[in-house]
């Protein structure tokens, strides 16, 4: 396996911009960085679960792949939509509640994410089964392609709260462009 390439593409699959990202940065914004740390807990459990599902289930996923890829592309979109109307209506005045970021919901955005489940679907077969074939070896790379999650989950929350004082001086702007962000996500999906 070469070690450099999986690491760059872990990195740029879990630190660019996407609609579990996008979700931890508004979060921060409306809710604090308490509140975007459970959401990005979920998201980290969930995104582990998907990479064991990926490795376990690999040649099953594949030979279902068209079937279930248009049925994720679909209700991932729509989630995305979902998601970019909370985010534009959702006031900075408004925190008392926050329906959108749970532990439960970061956990389940993992599985509607087309981006994560897409990547955990390259990242599996193509950099780690035609080196390892053991339980033992997977599992390790699978901890830490999640760990590398993780980290990114946390650099959101940490950019969240660096400067939370800009976002939530210029609230409005920054909601309608991250809500745009998810739409495009959501619309990236068909293209």
């Amino acid at each position: 396996m070469d070690a450099t390439s999986f690491l760059i593409y872990c990195v740029i699959a879990t630190f660019t911009p996407g609609p579990t990202n996008i979700v931890i940065l508004s979060t921060v914004n409306h809710f604090g960085a308490k509140q975007a740390l459970k959401y990005s807990y979920g998201a980290t459990v969930g995104f582990g679960l998907l990479l064991v599902i990926s490795a376990v289930l690999n040649n099953l996923l594949i030979t279902l792949l068209p079937k279930v890829l248009v049925i994720m592309q679909l209700i991932g979109s729509l989630y995305m939509l979902y998601l970019a109307y909370l985010i534009c209506r959702k006031s900075s005045s408004d925190k008392t509640e926050n329906q959108a970021a749970t532990f439960l919901s970061g956990f389940m955005m993992q599985f509607l994410n087309p981006k994560l489940v897409l990547f955990t679907l390259t990242v599996i077969p193509t950099f780690v089964l035609p080196y390892y074939s053991g339980a033992p070896a997977i599992m390790l790379i699978v901890i830490v392609i999640t760990l590398i999650g993780f980290l990114a989950f946390i650099t959101w929350v940490l950019f969240g709260t660096i400067f939370k004082e800009f976002l939530q001086k210029h609230n409005k702007i920054v909601s309608v462009m991250m809500a745009i962000l998810l739409v495009y996500a959501g619309v990236m999906i068909w293209i």
